[in-house]
């Protein structure tokens, strides 16, 4: 092994460029939108986005309703089909792939394999009723990734346990409070092993003392899991204390983004002041 190890650093020291390529990779953005457009009809809701995000950033996405915040994450998951653009993901297109050297439109294939990376928790728990916590985390890992039960169960148990549910794995969705459920399907999320999570408006069903609870288990997952992490949110308290990076959009563009110290105590757009002014004015 140490000879290897040897024979590896000549080959850096021979020809340097070996290992600025290495550090281009590991710096590169791990999602990339290139004038992403998405419209319905003749209404645009993003317009020709332009959006890197760096691996392990936190970013927070805020904005009025109808901004284009939640139409971001849906097609980054390719719940909703792009009008335009180019989506990469840890450097690969998302719904485009290389054939003959030109993009052409991805397979099902490719958009699974590329899309197994990404995590999502809606704001709605959309979690199976007819199934208990623990079978609803178990699931996807035992169809989409060919886990075996005790595997996935054992997984199951495991992330279950990180959200703080370990005494509610045979419990079913009705025997759970909102915030209960929430976690529950972060735990879900989180079985798949994404490097990419995305979370949209999880809160904005839940009371504030739940809302407590869920926000409490995402600060964990930013402290102790190297995931990189896009948050649509109302809860600008939150996006200040947690994100490395604050996106306001508004009609289908980023308006304004910056670190949350500078975003927060001194917007340069004349839009986000109005947009701050009118969250602080509600609270």
């Amino acid at each position: 092994m140490e000879l290897r190890e040897k024979e590896q650093q000549m080959k850096r020291d021979l020809d340097p460029a070996l290992s600025t390529a290495a550090d281009d990779r590991a710096n590169a953005p791990i999602v990339r939108f290139r004038n992403v457009t998405k419209r319905y009809g003749a209404l645009t809701v993003l317009d020709g986005l332009d959006l890197d995000i760096a691996p392990h950033e936190k970013v927070a996405i805020i904005g009025p309703s109808g901004s284009g915040k939640s139409t971001l994450l849906r097609v980054l998951m390719t719940l909703d089909p792009l009008s335009d653009g180019i989506i990469e993901v840890d450097g690969e297109p998302l719904t485009h792939e290389m054939q003959g050297g030109k993009l052409v439109p991805a397979s099902a294939r490719h958009v699974r394999q590329v899309r197994s990376k990404i995590g999502m928790v809606f704001q709605s728990f959309n979690l199976f009723p007819h199934m208990t916590a623990l079978a609803n985390t178990i699931e996807a890992p035992m169809r989409v990734l060919g886990l075996s039960k005790k595997e996935a169960t054992e997984r199951g148990r495991e992330l279950l346990s990180m959200v703080g549910l370990a005494e509610k794995c045979n419990h079913y969705p009705s025997q759970l409070s909102g915030g209960q459920q929430q976690r529950v399907a972060i735990a879900r999320a989180l079985a798949m092993r994404p490097k990419i999570m995305l979370f949209d408006e999880v809160t904005s069903a839940l009371d504030p003392e739940l809302c407590g609870e869920v926000l409490n288990v995402i600060r964990k997952l930013g402290d102790e899991h190297s995931l990189t992490m896009l948050m649509v949110t109302h809860q600008m308290g939150f996006a200040k204390e947690f994100a490395d990076r604050v996106c306001f959009f508004s009609q289908g563009k980023i308006i304004e983004q910056a670190p949350p110290q500078q975003f927060f105590s001194a917007p340069q757009h004349e839009r986000t002041r109005q947009f701050l002014r009118a969250v602080t004015e509600a609270l």
